[in-house]
């Protein structure tokens, strides 16, 4: 083989013994270090969610109709990522483009929803000093918040990398979608959890 054809020759990917390249597993392990901190918060705020000495409780401030539209519209993020990755594995670039940018401005309206809603909980009398149940509540909430507004950047960089040529051929850019999706799916995931034991799961 020349000296061109071996510069030229697609660079393999480095598989581990599950068969999952090491870029896929670190993803991976990485997702199941973040389960570790966020059970950690989640069982915090079940333990502190009753103990209300000053400020107003739960059932005072929660506004379930609107944070359900809230989650309603993350969990929507997750089709157009599934959508986008479909399409950079057709080799479809531009599709792909539009459907981060969708998933992005979603991400961006759960955020601002987000934002809505502490502003509307300090104004009410409920800040991270409050209570305990204040703290465990905004410590939780802020913590995935943080990582939705992490993913968003994300997901921007990836529609900058394929609009500058930077995200490599139709296997190459489908294995960053597919690694930046993974990451989404679990943020979406774990709000699902999250939503389940703040709002949906009644206080004694």
């Amino acid at each position: 083989m020349s000296t061109h054809e071996v510069a030229s020759a697609p660079v393999a990917e480095h598989h581990t013994s599950t068969g999952l390249d090491n870029t896929k597993l670190a993803m991976w392990a990485f997702l199941g270090s973040e389960c570790l901190f966020f059970g950690s918060f989640i069982t915090t705020y079940l333990l502190y969610r009753n103990r209300v000495l000053d400020g107003p409780t739960p059932h005072e401030i929660y506004d379930i109709p609107f944070t359900s539209v809230s989650s309603f519209i993350l969990l929507m993020s997750s089709l157009t990522m599934v959508l986008a990755l479909a399409a950079i594995q057709r080799g479809d670039h531009k599709t792909m483009r539009v459907w981060l940018a969708c998933t992005a401005l979603l991400g961006m309206a759960f955020i601002g929803g987000q934002v809505y809603e502490f502003t509307t909980f300090v104004e009410e009398g409920l800040k991270i000093s409050t209570s305990v149940f204040g703290s465990s509540f905004f410590v939780l909430t802020g913590f995935h918040g943080a990582h939705v507004t992490v993913g968003i950047f994300m997901l921007l960089a990836l529609v900058g990398m394929s609009m500058s040529g930077r995200l490599g051929d139709r296997h190459e850019g489908a294995r960053k979608v597919e690694l930046i999706g993974l990451y989404w799916h679990f943020v979406d995931i774990v709000w699902i959890v999250i939503f389940t034991v703040i709002y949906l799961i009644p206080t004694n």
